[in-house]
């Protein structure tokens, strides 16, 4: 069985996760995407949105997916969210036998690989980098060095449609009042509205000051 895994804030989830998700199932002939809002990301620089609003937006934006699944993994345990502590708990759910797949942007990547325990990480799944068609992995060869060249068969290329989509985007949208139709799922724009998340009166939910990956933000 071959298991991807997609972690992000998804704050909110829109298009490029989905695209990306599913670019990687047919591609990689993944078995299950299992899609892992984080809970409390330690390297944000601002206020996310609280967990369960991010949760059921994610539900529902993968609903009409049989391929698709969302975990609470990240959510229900205490403390900062550690990629490592992701993937060691999903590797305890799924068991030795399953091959996993940690789906991000190819920028992500490239922070991932210098956090926390990053020989474990590769060790635990293969990373698959998204990157916009005709992007190679030789930035991440670059910054890297000998953990990309021992690891080379762990770090898989996966190239998906332009989508220039950003989760920062869409929050300043609301914020500003601007539309945001065909840029998400029409339910999670729903919730949005009936939730009144990333208004400007709505404290800590919008963010000017930080920069994120298109593909995993």
């Amino acid at each position: 069985m071959r298991v991807g895994i997609m972690g992000g804030t998804f704050d909110p989830i829109h298009y490029g996760h989905l695209v990306t998700a599913e670019a990687a199932r047919v591609e990689l002939e993944l078995d299950e995407v299992v899609f892992v809002p984080t809970g409390d990301p330690p390297h944000k620089a601002y206020a996310v949105t609280e967990a369960k609003h991010r949760y059921l937006m994610t539900v529902l934006a993968t609903l009409t997916n049989p391929y698709f699944s969302v975990s609470r993994v990240d959510m229900d345990r205490d403390g900062k969210t550690y990629t490592i502590d992701t993937l060691r708990d999903l590797r305890t759910v799924y068991g030795p036998e399953v091959e996993l797949f940690f789906i991000t942007g190819a920028d992500a990547i490239l922070e991932i690989l210098t956090w926390k325990n990053p020989e474990e990480l590769l060790r635990t799944c293969v990373f698959v980098a998204a990157s916009r068609p005709g992007h190679s992995l030789d930035r991440l060869q670059e910054v890297l060095g000998e953990l990309y060249t021992n690891n080379k068969d762990r770090i898989r290329l996966l190239q998906v449609p332009a989508l220039a989509i950003s989760s920062t985007d869409v929050r300043e949208r609301v914020a500003s009042g601007r539309p945001i139709r065909y840029l998400l799922p029409e339910t999670v724009a729903y919730y949005i509205a009936k939730a009144g998340l990333y208004r400007e009166h709505n404290s800590g939910s919008v963010g000017h000051n930080t920069t994120e990956d298109p593909v995993t933000d």
